[in-house]
């Protein structure tokens, strides 16, 4: 198996991958190409980027890419179905939390100022946001903006794995907390992937034996930092516009499609133990692994023993 690190879109990405020598570094070489376009495009902390420019835009219709177009359409699909729980429209949100710069600046700063003043709040919502599938224009309300960095960093994810099949037997690529993974190792019909501990990011939790699919995780103990003198995180609970206050320390999702693990890791990060279990009601094919403050493993729609795991 050949693995190749680096670092983009504030993670580190790992690409795994079997088969000729020439024909991975070539998969490789595209996927990093592709990897580097895709952050361009997606990023929020770039004043050129199109996600930027969509939302200088907002209240009137600008002409996106397909790209663009394809992930606010899934992120307005997921929106609906994690009953809002998963809402691209906390910019705001993040920005008066003091996540105005990229992750890797923050850690390299270990701190950012409290606000002088909060951003003024958006009355208009994420269902607000239109959508000309004719000549794939989106029009943001005037007073809304948004960040689709999880579900577009698990899209690039998704769309990077595929590109590298092309080159490859089997192959896996992971962009911090979201993995893909196309085809099985040679002789294995599962891959072996750890689960991080989130008490010790050095530690596995437990491994899990996974099939072709994606899984995200998302945490509440990764991306922190503190705003003058109170801890901070980047999951922000739409409901109440500061960080959330969890029942979990991560949640991991199992899903057929990069968005479905993504959106559903935070939808059942923040919830509440009676919407938890709605979720859970509403999409049994669903495998969410939460770790509690504890190191605790519980599956939150099966029964923990249905898992593949390894200890």
């Amino acid at each position: 198996m050949f693995v190749e690190n680096f670092r983009a879109m504030n993670s580190e990405i790992i690409l795994a991958a079997e088969g000729e020598t020439s024909q991975v570094e070539s998969g490789f070489a595209a996927v990093k190409k592709f990897i580097d376009t895709s952050e361009k495009r997606f990023t929020r902390f770039s004043s050129q980027s199109e996600l930027s420019q969509l939302n200088r835009w907002a209240g009137a219709w600008f002409q996106a890419s397909p790209e663009l177009f394809e992930v606010v359409k899934t992120a307005q699909f997921y929106f609906k179905k994690t009953n809002g729980l998963f809402d691209p429209s906390i910019l705001t949100y993040l920005k008066n939390a003091g996540y105005v710069r990229s992750m890797d600046e923050i850690r390299r700063l270990g701190t950012v100022p409290g606000p002088a003043s909060h951003s003024p709040i958006s009355v208009s919502t994420f269902a607000s946001v239109e959508l000309n599938e004719t000549n794939m224009s989106i029009r943001l309300p005037a007073d809304l903006q948004i960040d689709l960095g999880g579900i577009a960093k698990g899209w690039i994810a998704e769309r990077a794995a595929y590109l590298l099949s092309q080159y490859t037997s089997a192959c896996a690529v992971s962009a911090g907390g979201d993995m893909f993974l196309v085809g099985y190792p040679q002789g294995m019909d599962y891959w072996e992937v750890g689960l991080e501990d989130p008490r010790d990011p050095q530690v596995d939790i437990t491994t899990l034996l996974l099939q072709e699919g994606a899984v995200a995780t998302s945490s509440v103990a990764k991306r922190i930092w503190k705003q003058g003198t109170t801890l901070r995180h980047h999951l922000i609970d739409p409901r109440t516009g500061e960080p959330a206050d969890t029942l979990w320390l991560s949640v991991t999702v199992l899903a057929p499609q990069a968005a479905a693990a993504e959106t559903f890791a935070k939808a059942f990060l923040i919830a509440s133990e009676e919407e938890a279990r709605a979720l859970g009601e509403q999409n049994p094919e669903l495998t969410v692994i939460a770790v509690d403050r504890n190191g605790n493993l519980l599956n939150l729609v099966k029964p923990l023993e249905s898992l593949n795991v390894t200890h």
